[in-house]
């Protein structure tokens, strides 16, 4: 008993040394990190932010693109992928499961509401080996109202996870023009959307926000204290950019492009809609196009046909070889020349109309840009314009470089300019090349009276968060290549391209109710180094503008390569655009159909008994057309007979004693041939319908009464295909028209 009380004593001192110790480590521990705030080389304060203090990223949504109207062409909306969770561990209880613990029926519901099959999602839903998976394209950008409805059946494991998807509200609508965009991830993991086409790409860093952010301090779960405060950097939201484009009409565009395309199926369209006022552009469209939100389409093509393609333009080059020749005062349009062929040296080849060098024999200029006459406009440059002031003109339309449009990879097409034969062949649209924007901007110049705009796609540029313009497009004026009166005596050629039955734009382009300037084309496709030659290998087009007196549209189309049987049905597509596109769109913009003055109507006077020449003077002063048949001195018949009532401009007949003389019948109508048949007591024999082609006595001819007055008749129609068909070979290749 004696021995136990010491070892105790002994136990106990060592037990107090060693608490003793203890109690001195701690205050040395705790006096320590209250002085320097650090345990173990690490910041303690710096570590309770970490697991107190909680970061949240704020999203910015990307800029929306606008039509000039503030209609969305794209926005980024709320999306969701649907994700399933596979893994067992995360149920707690077998009576309210959290993973998919029924994949066969979770399969069959799915399958009717995603575009997977239920095979398929019921082979993911049995993978092994996974915590959760996914469904790929099938369970992307899920809408709210799908999500909802997969909500309300209640599947064990089903969940989603929010997204933001770029939403393209009028699917095909301007695809190359707009663009699209593409989700990448970036260097710290997060998700951002890149455009990677068209105004998306061009203006990608105007669209794309910047991200904010929040940061709180939170308790040991994450859940916000009561007193904490909030450091938050709010997102910035990219910019809003306003189009020119107008949505209803590049709608009509897009409308008749695709009717077009189904029935006629041609290589490529391309179609521009433009205020010639602003070089606003107000429609763009082409094919083959894509859908930017399946990218459906878009390997057939990524260029932008309207500004990164040049070819050769055809016979729309006229236009501008008109203008030049208008503005230098050296086209006078009832001049004569001799249509047909035409060398510009001796040593060049031969050039021709597009009838194979037959030609019309000796034809006023003005016939022969109705008629789109290669030879016209090669004399025009060669002997009355001049090259180098030709060349001026060209480079005074922006011809040969890049119009500045807001769009990239614009071309500039080359203006061959070498030789003379090339020179010629650059006044028809031949060899030198251009694009469509150019065509366009060069036209404005025509349509604005003189003033040529540069195109214009870009409206404003508007900060999305606080509404303000930050960058405002205004129109531009590009040049003046010609005056105010050259531009309206062109626009008055134009329409007769038109209106003229020798146009080759007549009928075809005619448009109720609205006069309309233009020129048709036609050019030839190369294929390696040669014109290719089947029916179908041409670029049909027309660049057009209405209403003539004071144009507030101009439309160009192109038609490659479209399914037809016969080169001279290539109008046929062109103009299903054309017509379509500017009659409703000048109907949307409410501009007035044109008012066409009544022809006056009056009384014909009895001219029997009186001399030719005054019947002749007072027909002519009432605005009536004097027809005299005979040699005579005195008129003895006429029809219309007197008091009649006739319209301005009508044909009176009036018959002379003597032999009867007979007039030139080419261009009369059926109407108006029977008159002569009755005048003169002749019989009437004819062959077709429309208008006289043909008759058996020639003008001046002399016929008696009882006699047969033979006619041929054609539609203008059949006219114009007649005067297409290829008859003997060039030294070279031609524009069609």
């Amino acid at each position: 008993m004696g021995k136990k009380q010491p070892n105790m004593n002994f136990g106990a001192a060592i037990l107090f040394v060693i608490f003793s110790l203890l109690f001195f480590v701690l205050i040395y521990r705790f006096i320590s990190i209250q002085v320097t705030g650090e345990a173990a080389g690490q910041a303690l304060a710096a570590r309770a932010e970490l697991k107190y203090e909680k970061n949240r990223i704020i999203d910015a949504a990307r800029g929306t693109i606008f039509d000039q109207k503030g209609e969305i062409i794209a926005q980024d909306t709320a999306a969701y992928t649907l994700v399933a969770i596979l893994d067992e561990s995360v149920t707690v209880s077998k009576e309210n499961p959290k993973h998919v613990a029924e994949p066969e029926k979770t399969a069959k519901m799915l399958a009717e509401h995603i575009d997977m099959a239920e095979s398929e999602i019921y082979n993911r839903l049995t993978t092994e080996g996974r915590f959760q998976i996914e469904f790929g394209k099938a369970g992307r950008d899920i809408s709210h109202q799908v999500k909802r409805e997969i909500e309300n059946l209640k599947l064990p494991g089903i969940t989603f996870i929010k997204d933001t998807k770029r939403f393209y509200p009028n699917g095909v609508f301007s695809s190359h023009l707009v663009g699209f965009v593409e989700k990448s991830e970036n260097s710290e993991g997060k998700e951002n959307e890149t455009g990677k086409l068209g105004l998306e790409k061009t203006l990608n860093n105007q669209l794309t926000g910047k991200d904010g952010s929040l940061t709180f301090d939170s308790d040991f779960w994450g859940f916000l204290l009561p007193s904490a405060e909030k450091d938050i950097t709010p997102a910035q939201h990219g910019n809003d950019v306003y189009l020119t484009i107008d949505k209803k009409i590049q709608t009509f565009l897009e409308d008749a492009i695709n009717k077009v395309d189904n029935e006629y199926k041609p290589k490529k369209i391309v179609a521009i809609v433009a205020d010639p006022k602003t070089g606003d552009i107000l429609g763009m469209g082409q094919r083959p196009t894509f859908h930017p939100k399946t990218k459906e389409g878009l390997d057939a093509t990524w260029h932008n046909e309207a500004v990164e393609n040049s070819f050769e333009p055809g016979s729309t080059m006229k236009i501008f070889t008109l203008a030049a020749a208008v503005e230098d005062k050296v086209f006078n349009p009832n001049e004569l020349y001799k249509s047909g062929t035409y060398r510009v040296t001796e040593k060049s080849s031969s050039i021709g109309d597009h009838n194979s060098g037959r030609g019309w024999g000796p034809i006023s200029y003005l016939e022969g840009i109705q008629r789109s006459s290669n030879v016209a406009v090669a004399r025009l440059v060669s002997e009355k314009i001049g090259f180098e002031s030709f060349r001026e003109h060209l480079d005074a339309f922006g011809f040969g470089k890049q119009t500045g449009i807001e769009l990239e990879n614009e071309a500039t097409g080359k203006i061959l300019y070498d030789w003379p034969i090339e020179k010629i062949t650059t006044s028809y649209g031949q060899g030198s090349t251009v694009t469509a924007m150019q065509l366009v901007q060069a036209a404005t110049a025509v349509a604005n009276d003189g003033k040529m705009m540069k195109p214009r796609i870009i409206d404003k540029i508007v900060n999305s968060n606080t509404g303000d313009i930050i960058e405002q497009k205004d129109p531009v004026v590009a040049g003046q290549p010609i005056s105010a009166e050259t531009a309206k005596e062109v626009r008055e050629v134009l329409e007769t391209v038109v209106t003229s039955p020798k146009g080759t734009g007549f009928e075809r382009y005619n448009i109720e109710g609205y006069n309309v300037a233009g020129k048709t084309g036609t050019a030839n496709i190369t294929g390696g180094s040669k014109y290719l030659t089947g029916a179908q290998d041409y670029l049909f087009s027309f660049l057009g503008m209405a209403p003539t007196d004071d144009p507030e549209l101009i439309v160009y189309v192109a038609v490659q390569q479209p399914q037809i049987d016969h080169y001279s049905e290539g109008s046929v597509p062109v103009s299903m655009i054309f017509n379509t596109v500017m009659k409703s769109s000048l109907q949307y913009l409410n501009i007035k159909p044109t008012q066409l003055e009544k022809a006056d109507a009056g009384k014909v006077p009895d001219y029997r008994e009186s001399t030719v020449d005054d019947a002749v003077k007072d027909i002519q002063s009432k605005g009536f057309t004097p027809i005299v048949l005979g040699n005579g001195s005195k008129v003895i018949k006429q029809l219309p007979a007197a008091d009649s009532t006739v319209l301005e401009g009508e044909k009176i007949l009036i018959m002379t004693e003597g032999k009867t003389i007979v007039p030139d019948l080419t261009g009369w109508s059926l109407r108006d041939v029977m008159k002569v048949a009755q005048i003169a007591n002749l019989k009437l024999n004819k062959a077709g319908s429309g208008y006289v082609v043909k008759q058996n006595v020639q003008s001046g001819g002399v016929l008696k009464e009882g006699e047969y007055l033979i006619v041929q008749l054609e539609t203008p129609l059949e006219q114009f295909e007649k005067s297409l068909e290829p008859e003997g070979e060039l030294e070279e290749d031609e524009v069609v028209d």
